[in-house]
């Protein structure tokens, strides 16, 4: 075998085991799936705490107020769209 013939072997095994390790490395459905549940909690949860704790404070208030509900939701979503953003660039 020349070595001309040797590189080409040698380079031809490496993509091969390349390619096997990236099918192997390859996401299957159930982690894609539990990927995106997981980024729908790190979103949903803020904004139903926000809501939660919103209707809370308006309830120890006087009178009627919608203002630390609403305050606390919109909070909750900039909040989840954060988790979301860094969760996602990792």
């Amino acid at each position: 075998m020349t070595e001309r013939e040797r590189k080409l072997r040698e380079r031809v095994e490496r993509q091969a085991q390349r390619m096997k390790r990236a099918e192997k490395e390859r996401p299957t459905l159930i982690a894609q799936t539990i990927y995106l549940g997981t980024l729908g909690l790190v979103f949903v949860l803020p904004v139903v705490a926000g809501a939660y704790l919103g209707d809370w404070l308006d309830g120890r208030l006087a009178g009627y107020s919608t203002r630390w509900t609403l305050s606390l939701i919109f909070l909750g979503v900039v909040v989840g769209a954060i988790n979301v953003y860094l969760l996602i660039r990792e």
